[in-house]
Order: structure tokens, then C-alpha cells, then sequence
């Protein structure tokens, strides 16, 4: 089993001064859960190197087991400093791809041609596509085989206005996500807010935010093992 991890290359939060990046918990969460399971993991990034960490993400009230093994984890960070560029990448060297979320990924993987394209084959070629949190914004501008958006029709969720309202970046995002879902065609659906929660429509795995990382990672794991 092999899975593709695709992280984000975007480190500045809008306008703001900030910086932003992929979300820790999002990415430390699903590793550990596949490579338990002996899954061959290989990491990219639009730029390649080391993706920019969202530092809030690394604030302590955000951490968690998965987190705090990373961070004691060398193998593991020279691993994710090192990520491949996107476009060395071929989906037909996977069976699945995964994509953590975190805010960068609005402004850099949303719109990479590289990207989509990856998206479009493995979907095409009936592979795993696994999401969380915002990075189910990867599949706006990815379109199926006839041409029409890839999420129409499809059972999807992803971070919710709402949520998006409570971390106060409502106006700073480009777009907001669930309703970018729904603006696609999308049959978006939630939980309550920071709940865990994932869907399955087909090959497409989406979870709504960082507590979702861990259920999506084994959903994937699951329809990985056939």
C-alpha cells in the first residue's frame, strides 16, 4: 500500500502579517496511523523541502499524542523537511492520496495546476482521494472525466462556516470552503462544531477539522486494505 501525502507550501495568512501553513495535528495523526500499518508514505509539496507549519498549530493547547510523538520523532522530520515537488509526482505510483488541511493550502494547492491534475487521475483511475479539515478546498477546481466539477453530486464535508467564524478568519480566507462545497454542487453535510466527523462518497474521504484527522486517516486505511 502506498499513499501520497500532499502539504501545503503557502506560509502567509492573507493580508495579516501572519503566518499560516499545514495544521500539525492534521498531518502528525494520519502519518502515524498508516505507517502503523505499514503503509508506504511519501511526502510533496508544491515548492518541496520543508512545508511551513502553521505555528498555531504547534501552541499547546493543540497538541496531542500525535503531535508530541512528531515532535520527538527525528526520522520523521527529516522525512517532511524533504518533500518531494508535486510535479515529480505521478498518481499512478499510489493507491491513495491524503491531504491534511491547515489554512496555506487556500492560496497555493486550491489553484495548482500540478495538483489538480493529480486529483483528476486518481480519481479517473478510481484511487482513494482522503481530505481534512480545509484541505477538501483542493477539489474546487478538480473536475471528473465529463467535464463537470469532481464534488458534484458527492457527499463531502470540510471545515464549516461556522468554525471558520470562531477562529476569526471568516474575512481573511479567499473563499469560504463549505460554501465553495456547495457553490460545485457538492451535497455538503456536518457535525457540530470540532467534532469528529468523515464521510465517504465513492473514492472521496472527507473529515471537517483537526479531530477528524485521525477517523479520516483510518477510513482510508480501511478501503485501502480492500
Amino acid at each position: 500500500m502506498k499513499v501520497l501525502m500532499v502539504l501545503t507550501s503557502h506560509n502567509q495568512l492573507g493580508t495579516t502579517g501572519k503566518s499560516t501553513g499545514f495544521w500539525l495535528e492534521e498531518f502528525a495523526a494520519p502519518y502515524y496511523v498508516l505507517a502503523a500499518a505499514g503503509v508506504a508514505i511519501t511526502l510533496a509539496s508544491p515548492n518541496g523541502g520543508q512545508p511551513p507549519l502553521d505555528p498555531k498549530s504547534d501552541e499547546p493547547a493543540f497538541q496531542t499524542e500525535a503531535t508530541i510523538r512528531f515532535k520527538q520523532d527525528k526520522e520523521t522530520q527529516a522525512a517532511l523537511a524533504n518533500t518531494l515537488k508535486l510535479q515529480d509526482v505521478s498518481a499512478d505510483d499510489y493507491d491513495g492520496v491524503f491531504y491534511p488541511g491547515g489554512h496555506g493550502l487556500m492560496w497555493d494547492l486550491v489553484e495548482d495546476g500540478f495538483s489538480i491534475a493529480l486529483l483528476e487521475k486518481m480519481y479517473s483511475s478510481g484511487k482513494l482521494i482522503a481530505a481534512v479539515c480545509h484541505a477538501p478546498a483542493v477539489l474546487r477546481n478538480a473536475k471528473a472525466p465529463d467535464g463537470t466539477p469532481l464534488v458534484r453530486g458527492k457527499a463531502v464535508t470540510g471545515f464549516s462556516n461556522t468554525e471558520e467564524a470562531a477562529v476569526e478568519l471568516s474575512a481573511v480566507v479567499p473563499f469560504l470552503l463549505e460554501d465553495a462545497l456547495i457553490a460545485e454542487g457538492a451535497n455538503y453535510s456536518k457535525d457540530l462544531d470540532w467534532r469528529p466527523y468523515a464521510i465517504t462518497d465513492g473514492s472521496l474521504i472527507t473529515g471537517q477539522n483537526p479531530a477528524s484527522s485521525e477517523l479520516v486517516a483510518k477510513t482510508l486505511l480501511e478501503r485501502l486494505k480492500g
